[in-house]
């Protein structure tokens, strides 16, 4: 029934909208709250997750259709931002079908290349990507944004997908660079700007350490962290600090990153990056079993090698709660503690 009456509805209502008709946030939100309606009056005696399925199905549907008429190329406008009604339909109905969910961030990826319209809102706020990048999110608030980013990436982890860089590079979602941002990752710019907390989501799931798609060696991050903490002059504030501590728990130990930092360095550099690097050792912020001057503990490598694993079978970090270990382990595995 709500695919004859979606079908009707953008043969007609929907091919009255003028191309730019979807730029508009208020005006997806409309649509958004137009498809919830149509979505709970088609739910009786059936369930509402296979019908809100069915109403991002006939979105991706429709947007085949359109991209068909033209070579298979986007049309863009209302004919592509009609995917954001179904990002957050999808959301606000919380569908369970990966599939789909797939096929919707496959979808927005081939059109645009990045995720930025989802990224943006939950790392600077949803009013700050209008000035970055010129339109706003479709998330009610930045705590919502970030929520519909844990749901999107949890899709992808259970979909196992990969987007393929215009290079060739393969890349996981949480990868995939902000193009309005210097083409660095999420996880790059949330340490730029020392918000702990989405460091710790990110790299929950997965992400690495390199800052984008032309830095192939896992170095920049830590680069970066190091660097950060050493303008502070002994006076370490806590975000930055908790942010390398959870950088830390993640990879073995340093100094594979910091020798691959100083061969891209200068003598000068270099030596300014040691001392900088030695004074956060004497000032104990990194310890020394993670700095390289002593061997890791047996269980931190154990959690090293177990993460990838699961990272190289998509299944981090919702595949940790399927070890048969105890829950405490599962903490330490999911990085929640040390």
């Amino acid at each position: 029934m709500i695919n004859i009456f979606l079908k009707c509805y953008f043969e007609n209502d929907f091919g009255k909208l003028a191309r730019d008709g979807l730029n508009d946030r208020r005006k997806r939100r409309e649509i958004v709250e137009y498809f919830n309606t149509v979505v709970e009056g088609c739910t009786q005696g059936r369930s509402s997750q296979s019908t809100a399925k069915e109403a991002v199905t006939c979105i991706l549907r429709y947007h085949d259709i359109m991209k068909e008429t033209n070579n298979s190329i986007c049309l863009m406008g209302k004919f592509h931002n009609v995917l954001y009604v179904g990002m957050k339909l999808a959301f606000d109905w919380q569908v369970k079908d990966s599939g789909t969910i797939g096929t919707l961030l496959e979808q927005i990826y081939t059109c645009e290349k990045t995720f930025e319209r989802l990224f943006l809102g939950a790392i600077f706020g949803v009013r700050a990507p209008y000035f970055i990048a010129g339109w706003k999110s479709d998330f009610l608030d930045p705590e919502e944004n970030l929520r519909a980013v844990v749901f999107y990436l949890d899709h992808a982890c259970t979909a196992s997908l990969d987007f393929q860089s215009d290079t060739g590079l393969l890349m996981r979602m949480i990868d995939v660079p902000l193009e309005n941002c210097g083409y660095s990752t999420p996880l790059m710019v949330c340490v730029q700007l020392g918000l702990a907390d989405k460091v710790h989501i990110f790299l929950r799931f997965g992400a690495l350490l390199r800052a984008g798609e032309k830095d192939r060696e896992n170095v920049s991050v830590v680069q970066t962290i190091i660097l950060k903490l050493s303008e502070f002059n002994h006076k370490y504030p806590f975000n930055f600090v908790c942010i390398l501590q959870l950088i830390l728990r993640v990879i073995p130990s340093l100094t594979p990153h910091l020798n691959g930092m100083l061969s891209c360095l200068g003598d000068q550099q270099q030596k300014i990056l040691l001392e900088k690097y030695n004074t956060l050792v004497e000032d104990g912020l990194i310890p020394l079993r993670r700095s390289g001057f002593m061997t890791p503990e047996l269980k931190h490598l154990c959690r090293c090698e177990i993460r990838k694993s699961l990272w190289y079978n998509h299944q981090l970090p919702t595949g940790i709660q399927e070890l048969h270990v105890p829950e405490s382990l599962k903490r330490y595995l999911d990085i929640l503690q040390d």
